[in-house]
């Protein structure tokens, strides 16, 4: 419904009414624009070209039929978070999974087939079980025991959505199920605040990952919270690993085996000593010492980043949205105009990874 839609994209801008009217440069009032999203009224071809450019969407997009929805949203820091902010991430959220589904539908693809590693939600009797869960996971994925070295991209090879997203400070991430019409599975969704360290997006993603494959029953919100932080904990530091490369029993640690051992992992400092206590490498004295001197800043500015400041998001990106559009257009399937409305990129920029740049300068110079 283009009301819908019309109410969707304008909530993904954060734009009122009246900022809207102000972006089509009069072409319409704020409540030709009300009425619209009430299905009240239909605008003319002008006026809808004006809005899908202050709104930056296709036309196509405001005219689909597509009725997708977000289920199971939970951002566990709802008391900090405004509804505003809320309702701007959820439609970014679906805004851009309706593309993704759009693109899977003209492949052919199962939007919402992953290789869940269990048939249905593991209860755990206590936080220290979720390390075993943990340990199970690796097991069914045949991960081994060595650090994952991209963990956005193993998530999309197992087949859940993931997408980096503008989010308030005070979220980490969530995960959602989009609910899809005529009886459809939900698929699943992971979304990661872009602004965070990559640090901590791998932690988030293992985190999230946990709230798809633990059964929370019977934990209070704080224990569920800590058993989900030990399953991520424990994917990306096996303990048998770790334990290899720092000894069974330490009571001290130099700030350059830290250093090293993060980047070995790619999590965060403060997470890797916390990993160290819980799996009783130093004891909980040593963890004080350690965050009151050589780690005492650690919990609010990450040491020695694996991905610059300048650079946030760059750096174990999602890619599969992007591989399956370039397939689609190689393949003839989908116009490059079409793809880069997928995208959302000018069209030159998907041509140059399309032919290459050589092969774009070429032919512009024909």
């Amino acid at each position: 419904m283009f009301g819908d839609r019309l109410r969707l994209a304008r909530k993904r801008t954060g734009m009122s009414l009246r900022a809207l009217e102000d972006a089509v440069c009069g072409k319409v009032t704020a409540q030709a624009l009300s009425k619209y999203e009430r299905g009240e009224m239909t605008p003319s071809s002008d006026v809808l070209l004006a809005l899908s450019r202050a709104l930056k969407v296709s036309v196509p997009y405001l005219l689909a039929v597509e009725d997708a929805k977000l289920g199971e949203v939970d951002f566990r820091t709802r008391a900090s978070t405004s509804a505003k902010d809320r309702a701007r991430v959820e439609a970014a959220v679906l805004e851009w999974v309706e593309r993704y589904l759009q693109l899977e539908r003209i492949l052919g693809l199962d939007s919402a087939s992953w290789s869940a590693p269990f048939n249905v939600l593991r209860g755990v009797k206590s936080v220290d079980k979720a390390e075993e869960l943990a340990n199970e996971v690796r097991g069914q994925w045949k991960l081994g025991l060595d650090p994952i070295p991209n963990l956005t991209e193993l998530l999309e090879e197992k087949g859940l959505k993931v997408l980096l997203e503008d989010l308030p400070d005070s979220v980490s991430g969530f995960t959602c199920l989009v609910q899809r019409p005529g009886g459809l599975e939900p698929v699943p969704v992971i979304v990661a605040n872009r602004s965070k360290s990559l640090e901590r997006r791998r932690l988030t993603l293992a985190h999230e990952l946990a709230h798809r494959v633990i059964d929370p029953a019977g934990f209070s919100e704080k224990e569920e919270e800590q058993a989900m932080t030990r399953f991520a904990s424990a994917l990306l530091m096996p303990r048998d690993h770790l334990v290899r490369e720092i000894g069974a029993r330490r009571h001290l640690v130099s700030y350059r085996e830290l250093i090293d051992l993060k980047r070995i992992y790619r999590v965060s400092g403060a997470a890797l000593l916390v990993r160290l206590r819980d799996i009783g490498v130093i004891d909980q004295a040593s963890l004080t010492y350690a965050f009151q001197t050589v780690a005492r800043s650690w919990r609010s500015q990450e040491p020695e980043q694996l991905e610059p400041a300048d650079e946030r998001g760059e750096r174990e990106k999602p890619r599969r949205l992007r591989r399956l559009c370039m397939r689609a257009v190689a393949e003839k399937l989908i116009s490059l105009p079409k793809a880069a409305d997928l995208l959302r990129e000018p069209v030159s920029q998907v041509e140059a990874e399309l032919k290459g740049p050589q092969a774009v300068d070429a032919d512009h110079h024909q």
